[in-house]
């Protein structure tokens, strides 16, 4: 077992964790002045993600073809990393029409760790081991381990076990040379350097992570055919906001009146790749709900065999 001493000594080797003495006196500082210092840290981060985009890529790659299989996009991380997987899974379902079950995220000590810190729970990878249990995990399905410090013992043990079981296993970290980065296929490793608080890698740490969580989600789903160029075509119409961007985005995508927007959507029962399939190549609902089918979902795929 790790001591309290050997633990103090391995954060203090983390670049996550490491003191930064010229700011000593932050509290002293202006209020404007500490924004100021804030702010540039944070525009560090978009070049440290640049930085790993050719490793990004080819996670992404992997990762859509495993959901094109029938796979699962899981996260798993503790604390911060653990919400920012949650935040972006739960996004999913809205954004790009997925099955809630599609994209899931992990949380140590579960759903009240969402609010509340649950003591312990990142410590133990047979947490980790148990939750993908439960899930009924396979060789098809995806884990991401989240973790600042590479080293958080939940992360690990899941694309540990996940990997052991034949998924495919990303680790993203915040770290160098990481634990996490070393048991998955696909290590992202994100170097965001000191924090402007001590060791509080919720700030730069956190950032870089959600960026990357974002690409990761949105390619895919991109590469899966959830988009029509730039357009969010498979986004569910669950409130009167989005009943109005799936309006303007059938307009955007082909340009028609208001009057034939509407009879596409309601002859689809608001589905905005079916009524878009309905304009653009001049097919009914039926047709184009087969079209789309036959695709697999893909909207450019369908126009195409529906001009053919």
């Amino acid at each position: 077992m790790t001591t309290h001493r050997e633990l103090r000594d391995e954060l203090g080797r983390l670049s996550t964790e490491t003191h930064r003495s010229e700011l000593a006196e932050l509290d002293r500082l202006p209020t404007l002045e500490i924004a100021a210092l804030m702010n540039g840290e944070d525009a560090t981060v978009p070049a440290a993600v640049a930085a790993r985009l050719p490793q990004i890529a080819a996670a992404i790659d992997a990762t859509a073809d495993r959901m094109a299989r029938g796979g699962r996009l899981v996260y798993a991380g503790a604390g911060t990393a653990g919400r920012l997987g949650v935040l972006d899974a739960s996004e999913c379902p809205p954004t790009f029409n997925t099955d809630p079950d599609q994209v899931v995220g992990l949380i140590a000590g579960g759903p009240e760790a969402m609010v509340a810190a649950v003591e312990g729970a990142e410590d133990r990878a047979d947490l980790a081991e148990a939750d993908l249990r439960a899930l009924g995990l396979t060789s098809q399905d995806t884990v991401v381990g989240i973790s600042a410090s590479g080293r958080t013992p939940y992360a690990v043990g899941a694309v540990t076990f996940a990997r052991g079981r034949g998924a495919l296993t990303i680790g993203l970290s915040g770290n160098a040379g990481s634990p996490l980065a070393a048991a998955a296929e696909h290590g992202i490793e994100i170097v965001t350097g000191p924090e402007l608080l001590t060791g509080s890698t919720r700030l730069k740490a956190g950032t870089a992570q959600k960026l990357v969580l974002n690409m990761l989600s949105t390619v895919t789903m991109i590469r899966l055919g959830k988009t029509y160029g730039n357009l969010m075509v498979d986004v569910r119409a669950s409130n009167e906001k989005l009943r109005a961007r799936s309006r303007r985005i059938v307009a955007l995508a082909t340009g028609a009146p208001d009057e034939a927007i509407e009879a596409a959507l309601n002859a689809t029962g608001g589905e905005v790749k079916n009524a878009v399939l309905t304009l653009l190549a001049d097919v009914d609902a039926a047709t184009a709900t087969r079209l789309l089918a036959a695709s697999g979902g893909r909207l450019r795929d369908a126009l195409d065999a529906a001009r053919r």
